[in-house]
């Protein structure tokens, strides 16, 4: 069993690099089961996304797709390494990679509310 819970948390952006799309107002509603994590998020830039995941130790593989206020349909990829903070909340650390468009990588980090 993992030291990972990820049912129900909710997370906000902490920081993205400039080519991201969400920013500090997408909210982040993730569910588990086993080690498949799901979420699905809105807000800020972002209409609607989904993401699904695996959880294998400390780290979630996860693949994205979202709709944006400009109607943009985006996906990508990314591992995102998992930790907690001296509060015990979670975060994500997470390498990310754009499967549409020009394929740009950046970076990002979530915390959990």
């Amino acid at each position: 069993m993992s030291v990972f819970n990820f049912h129900n948390k909710t997370f906000y952006l902490v920081e993205n690099s400039k080519n991201g799309k969400v920013n500090a107002d997408t909210v982040f509603n993730y569910q588990q089961e086993d080690n498949i994590v799901t979420a699905n998020y809105s807000g800020g830039t972002v209409k609607h996304g989904k993401i699904i995941a695996t959880l294998d130790n400390d780290i979630l593989h996860m693949l994205y797709q979202c709709v944006t206020l400009e109607n943009e349909l985006k996906a990508g990829k990314a591992t995102a390494k998992i930790s907690f903070t001296k509060s015990n909340k979670m975060l994500l650390k997470l390498n990310w990679q754009w499967l549409t468009g020009n394929l740009e990588k950046g970076v990002s980090e979530y915390i959990e509310k």
